[in-house]
């Protein structure tokens, strides 16, 4: 694919859910499980290591503790190759991925896997998973540079899950929850004490059921303390804001509600959240992996590859005929 179309246009098409859950089906993973997300951004991970600075393409992160681990192999892999680009921005654009999907968007889905990949321009894309407590199911979210204008509206390229009903979530990335993400932002740089005694005077009304986060889940004690640091550093807007050290889903949701109740700013409820079979899953199903079918493909795509290398592109054309042939 690097060969045929460049390093983006494979980064453009791990930000598509669809796409990305049919290269899953076609490696042989779980078709329908939460570990094709994990398994497959590990395979891609492994399969380009000692190829990335020939390819332009390098891979990040992963589940649980690789994932905090991104950072630090962002930095090496763009010092090792010396790649002209800014080390700290992609650090930055990962961190800012992983934050509002954990704290920004508040779906019941706790952010577990968190996979990030660049080619050597600076262009990048994020593959993360968060699993629901309740459910046992996953939900998975794709990011591409290209597509985020701002990190905090509307940034994803897309959300793939079964949908939840309204009221359930607190997305604050919704271009409709503009006026909160202000007002939230404003009262984190307010004084902590006089937001106290807001929250204090709020804990004694009686409020009406229909209102879906309970004041209840807030605590006064705890809300100081985190007030005080973003009191200090005064954030200018809502990235800001989220981006400070400790500012996490509680303090997302104890500032977007002062805004609802007391300011009158909405927040938004309005849930983010749209394949293939070629050999089988390593579960069984829809049927187990045929290893011979399965080994003769790979065989075929490297003899592909390495043709194309040599500028011998007439299998890599045979290739092309036969996806035009399945088009549909």
């Amino acid at each position: 694919m690097v060969i045929e179309f460049g390093p983006q246009e494979v980064l453009r098409k791990l930000s598509d859910p669809y796409w990305f859950q049919a290269l899953g089906c076609v490696l042989g993973f779980d078709w329908h499980s939460s570990g094709l997300t994990t398994t497959t951004t590990g395979a891609i991970k492994e399969g380009i290591k000692d190829l990335q600075s020939e390819l332009g393409l390098f891979a990040c992160g992963g589940k649980g503790a690789t994932s905090r681990r991104t950072p630090d192999e962002i930095r090496v892999d763009a010092d090792r190759h010396a790649l002209p680009i800014d080390a700290e921005r992609l650090v930055y654009a990962s961190r800012m991925a992983a934050k509002v999907d954990s704290a920004a968007v508040q779906d019941g889905y706790q952010i577990y896997h968190h996979a990030f990949f660049f080619d050597k321009h600076g262009n990048w894309a994020v593959v993360q998973q968060g699993m629901s407590e309740t459910s046992g199911m996953a939900r998975r979210y794709h990011w591409l540079s290209s597509g985020v204008e701002s990190f905090v509206v509307e940034p994803h390229a897309a959300v793939e899950s079964e949908g939840k009903a309204d009221g359930a979530v607190l997305n604050m990335v919704a271009r409709e929850a503009e006026d909160n993400r202000k007002v939230s932002t404003e009262v984190a740089s307010e004084n902590p004490e006089k937001v106290i005694r807001e929250i204090e005077r709020m804990r004694e009304l009686d409020l009406p059921r229909r209102h879906n986060v309970s004041l209840e889940d807030i605590s006064p004690r705890y809300l100081s303390k985190i007030l005080v640091k973003t009191y200090e550093r005064q954030p200018e807007d809502f990235e800001q804001l989220i981006g400070i050290e400790g500012v996490g889903a509680k303090t997302v949701r104890a500032l977007a509600m002062i805004g609802d109740l007391v300011y009158g700013a909405p927040v938004s409820r309005r849930d983010p959240a749209a394949y293939s079979f070629a050999h089988g899953g390593k579960d069984g199903t829809p049927y187990p992996v045929n290893r011979r079918g399965y080994d003769r493909s790979i065989e075929i795509v490297k003899k592909a590859v390495e043709q194309a290398k040599l500028g011998n592109t007439e299998t890599a054309q045979a290739i092309k005929r036969l996806a035009r042939f399945y088009e549909f």
